[in-house]
């Protein structure tokens, strides 16, 4: 049996059918922008590896650090223990973090950094003496994770929630943000749609816990990108009515949309964020869901008296190590031109686009280019395209788009924006 073989009958891929699982391409080796096949075809992961490798894969800043960190210390208990990096760490995140946000809690992915957001804006309800407010808030469209609660507040109809009605916890839904990023924003709450959620928030406020968003940004929902008033309008009423503000920064942040944080584009600060995927550089899992000190403290006073959640690799030592090394990339590297390049090349490459037929749009925000079709791409015939094109895209929903690592050279980013022209006349 072939490993492609034994990968068929027995290894389960994200979102596939165990009877019919489709083609795989068995890469052995990644560096920078660039994906090997085991037969020596090559692909340019404009991807990032499901948003992550934002300064290209086995980097070797980050790769080092690792080697180091590794022949020291891997992995010890974070219960009753520390170590220099994971102190390093929050160091380093809390200078980057808005001033309020200076209470840090370390685990090992997105999904799960997103249930600890939701555990602890319940625990701090309780404390406050609000042991009704046990729900959450959210708009259409969104996505925070495969996990159980997470699914919960992910988009009701066209995400997972739906396959498991009955059995999630129901949760409250406003329509997604109607005005677009680079349209006029109007004052109007009947038009920017803060006025359902300032009906949502009267009439069922007093159960809801926190409002949970992804800032700007809509990532596997639709890769909608919209006006950052609206959550500067939703900071508003979260304080009026009070309302934790959660904000999903895990696709995000360190610099993907141009801004550091997806939040920067609004100037607000939420009560708790959740970061991951890009947290490392892609090159070991890792999460943090970081809040201000009066939930902190909020927490401290509870029932309880502890956050509930443990995760055993907590503050991994590796993850730490290679976190930090990502962000001193961040730190020396131009990132903020990189991606302003980036953001201004795709605009120009992906505008024939627009005039293709069954093209409803193309978008632009940072290091995130979109081609919107009319109906549903199948990501088999992007698959198959991979090694003539010598581009690596995996298609989502309606959506052909990518977001390439911020290394990625001019060439190579003319190679992703026609590899995507290119699929979308194939639809």
């Amino acid at each position: 049996m072939t490993p492609l073989e034994f990968d068929a009958r027995h290894l389960w891929h994200p979102y596939t059918n165990i009877m019919d699982p489709g083609p795989v391409h068995l890469i052995a080796q990644s560096e920078g922008v660039w994906l090997t096949r085991d037969d020596g075809v090559r692909m340019i992961d404009a991807m990032s590896s499901w948003w992550c490798v934002i300064h290209g894969h086995r980097h070797p800043a980050i790769a080092d650090a690792m080697k180091a960190q590794l022949s020291q210390m891997p992995h010890t208990m974070f219960g009753g223990l520390t170590h220099e990096p994971a102190i390093e760490l929050g160091r380093r995140l809390i200078e980057l973090l808005p001033k309020e946000l200076n209470r840090i809690f370390f685990s090992d992915s997105g999904s799960v950094s997103v249930e600890v957001a939701l555990k602890m804006a319940v625990q701090y309800q309780m404390a406050r003496g609000n042991s009704q407010r046990t729900e959450f808030a959210t708009v259409r469209g969104g996505y925070h994770g495969d996990t159980w609660k997470a699914m919960s507040v992910c988009d009701p109809v066209n995400g997972m929630h739906g396959f498991f009605r009955g059995v999630l916890s129901i949760q409250h839904f406003v329509p997604r943000p109607p005005i677009a990023f680079d349209q006029d924003w109007t004052d109007d709450t009947r038009l920017n749609g803060l006025g359902a959620l300032e009906a949502l928030l009267e009439s069922k406020g007093d159960r809801i816990a926190a409002i949970i968003l992804e800032p700007v940004v809509q990532g596997a929902g639709g890769m909608f990108f919209y006006h950052p008033a609206w959550l500067r309008g939703a900071r508003d009423l979260c304080n009026a009515h009070g309302i934790l503000l959660i904000l999903d920064e895990i696709a995000t942040g360190f610099g993907r949309t141009g801004e550091l944080f997806a939040m920067d584009h609004a100037g607000i600060a939420p009560d708790i964020v959740c970061l991951g995927k890009a947290l490392t550089g892609g090159h070991i899992t890792m999460a943090a869901t970081v809040t201000s000190e009066p939930v902190a403290l909020g927490i401290g006073q509870s029932k309880a008296g502890v956050m509930m959640h443990g995760p055993t690799y907590m503050a991994n030592p590796l993850a730490c190590a290679a976190a930090i090394a990502s962000l001193d990339q961040l730190k020396q590297r131009s990132w903020r031109k990189d991606v302003s390049n980036i953001a201004n090349q795709m605009d120009q490459e992906l505008a024939p686009a627009r005039e293709l037929p069954g093209v409803a749009n193309t978008r632009i925000l940072g290091a995130i280019g979109v081609i919107e079709m009319e109906k549903r791409v199948d990501p088999a015939i992007a698959h198959r395209f991979a090694p003539e094109t010598g581009v690596w895209l995996r298609p989502h929903a309606r959506n052909i788009y990518c977001m390439p690592p911020y290394i990625i050279s001019p060439e190579e980013l003319s190679c992703v924006t026609a590899a995507m022209v290119s699929l979308a006349k194939e639809i």
